[in-house]
């Protein structure tokens, strides 16, 4: 079976979800989603989805309509309903932003700054004790992880312990984290005087996760470069993924 066909059994699954959200069960509305699937998978323009799928403009219009209404990431919060926030792990990925996603209209900020690789948006992830996305927010490239932490550990409220990298080593995310009841574990930079006393370093092997999830996450062409114009259609994008990797659970 073609990577960008439903299983029926994926299919009756994604199926009973959306109607919950008044989507008509139309009878190309499979055709739709694979189509949408299709794009986020190999990043193709939509003018150019196969016609084994429909008329491509009809596709395009329903997934920003579904955009606008937060279809998919209404979807996504569905099928994270029974994370598990034991363990919580964060970090952030650039993603490039291609040409093609300059010039939106409107002048507002997109979420696309300079970074050293250019024209750049970044993903700020949390992901459980399972390896599985729970929330993630997207900035411009230009903003470090640092900065964005707070707003995503305020995300995560429940999680019991929090692990992150060196470059999260700040008061400021170690505070708001205690303030949340999280333990931390955060390695210190060489040059604090508090040291590593006391850390769980065998837990803190345990960050590849989140470092895998980027990986699949980044499967999908589309997330790994953002084509897309609007912020709003960007994270719709990313949360269909997250929304996959869910999926089969």
């Amino acid at each position: 079976m073609p990577r960008f066909m439903l299983t029926e059994e994926l299919w009756s699954k994604l199926r009973e979800i959306l109607l919950q959200f008044s989507l008509y069960n139309k009878v190309g509305l499979c055709k739709t989603v694979e189509g949408i699937l299709f794009r986020m998978r190999t990043g193709i323009p939509w003018r150019d989805l196969p016609e084994h799928f429909g008329e491509w403009n009809s596709i395009y219009k329903a997934f920003n309509h579904w955009s606008k209404k937060g279809i998919w990431k209404k979807l996504f919060n569905v099928l994270k309903t029974d994370s598990d926030l034991e363990w919580v792990f964060i970090d952030g990925s650039y993603v490039k932003a291609h040409q093609h996603s300059a010039g939106a209209a409107g002048g507002y900020d997109e979420n696309i700054g300079k970074s050293r690789a250019g024209n750049t948006s970044k993903v700020h992830l949390a992901i459980n004790a399972y390896g599985l996305p729970h929330v993630f927010t997207i900035t411009g490239g230009h903003i470090n992880d640092c900065t964005e932490a707070p707003a995503l550990i305020k995300k995560v409220e429940g999680a019991q312990i929090l692990i992150a990298d060196k470059g999260y080593d700040s008061q400021t995310i170690r505070a708001e984290a205690e303030a949340l009841e999280m333990s931390v574990i955060i390695p210190r930079r060489k040059n604090s005087i508090k040291g590593n006393k006391g850390l769980d370093w065998h837990l803190y092997k345990l960050r590849h996760l989140v470092e895998n999830a980027f990986a699949r996450l980044k499967q999908y062409r589309a997330v790994a470069t953002r084509y897309d114009k609007l912020t709003r259609n960007y994270e719709s994008i990313v949360s269909l993924a997250c929304a996959f990797l869910w999926l089969p659970m």
